[in-house]
């Protein structure tokens, strides 16, 4: 992956009346989660942003983790990884802009071979999906023939194309079980393929990848915000320590969470996943108090907006899968498609 580095902020971009008029709206939207104070410095670049978007017949892509200025400001498609890619293949757009992590905007390349896809920031990477290899995936094949491979989408194209099937978070336990075998090989995320082993008979041969942001969380951490904190909801990603869930109310992926929130309403929520999400899933929920474990991921927080006008400016940087791998990394994805679409991490 290359080592440039996303540019710095642009001069030039006023807070004039012109632009605080047109993205008022948008401000009312985040009011409750961006500080007044800061909107004139985002202001000026949503405004060009949104204007470039139409001249290059782009759409943004925003995954949950992103801040809520890029979320609410000039994503077109929110939501889960997966989800994402989906939705920006069924769109007329022939440029695409990933605001999230490498291995989502191959993913959007998969799906999308014929379109432009843009990450604004090569360094945006995941620790999960640099866990393993595609290199990895044939060894274990080695290892233990005969047994098919389940790979989460957190993954590179190069280990999705040497994978059978593949999964999401809120899917897993559905695909693992469609294969109809005594046991599978579940890759990369150790602390997913415990909780997929709680919820099936299949045995599941797992990786030691985790995903640094919620392999952080601990067991004492939520019980300290319900010893604090009278009626707490707690909502956990799968990805969290198994000791982690077992003191969750509910686990679920990012859109499973959002979804609880939205439709349950509760009063009190502790979102146990990146810290973005509750911002993004509070600018929607004003009512409810959230309490903000803060675990940031570090790719995520390397898109910015000024990333993201200096990628729709020049197009950089583009993102190509090789076909060979695509087909296979596609195939892969399809067939999980088959079993059902779930969502994402």
């Amino acid at each position: 992956m290359s080592q440039q580095t996303a540019p710095p902020a642009r001069d030039g971009l006023e807070y004039t009346p012109e632009v605080a008029r047109a993205t008022q709206p948008l401000f009312e939207r985040v009011l409750n989660v961006i500080p007044e104070v800061e909107w004139p410095v985002h202001a000026p670049y949503i405004y060009r942003i949104e204007k470039l978007k139409q001249e290059r017949n782009a759409v943004i892509l925003a995954h949950n983790y992103q801040t809520p200025e890029i979320f609410h400001g000039v994503a077109d498609l929110r939501g889960d990884s997966l989800s994402l890619a989906i939705e920006a293949g069924r769109t007329d757009a022939e440029v695409i802009v990933l605001c999230g992590v490498h291995f989502m905007a191959e993913t959007a390349k998969i799906l999308s071979p014929e379109k432009t896809v843009l990450i604004p920031d090569l360094r945006a990477g995941c620790s999960l999906a640099e866990s393993i290899t595609g290199g990895d995936v044939r060894a274990l094949r080695t290892q233990y023939p005969d047994t098919p491979v389940v790979t989460y989408v957190n993954t590179s194209a190069d280990v999705k194309a040497e994978s059978d099937v593949c999964c999401t978070s809120s899917n897993a336990v559905q695909v693992v079980e469609s294969l109809g075998t005594e046991r599978v090989i579940f890759l990369p995320d150790e602390y997913l393929a415990d909780y997929v082993s709680t919820q099936t008979d299949v045995e599941i041969i797992r990786w030691k990848g985790r995903c640094e942001v919620h392999e952080r969380f601990t067991a004492d951490e939520v019980r300290g915000y319900r010893r604090t904190i009278p009626n707490l909801v707690v909502l956990a990603h799968p990805e969290c320590p198994p000791e982690v869930l077992a003191e969750a109310d509910y686990v679920g992926s990012t859109s499973g969470m959002a979804d609880y929130v939205r439709d349950r309403q509760p009063a009190r929520v502790a979102m146990i996943t990146e810290c973005s999400m509750s911002d993004n899933v509070a600018a929607e929920n004003p009512d409810i108090e959230f309490i903000r474990p803060c675990n940031l991921c570090p790719h995520m927080k390397r898109i910015s907006l000024p990333g993201i006008l200096h990628s729709l400016e020049t197009l950089e940087y583009q993102i190509e899968v090789d076909p060979s791998i695509s087909a296979r990394a596609r195939l892969a994805v399809e067939r999980m498609l088959e079993v059902g679409r779930g969502s994402g991490g």
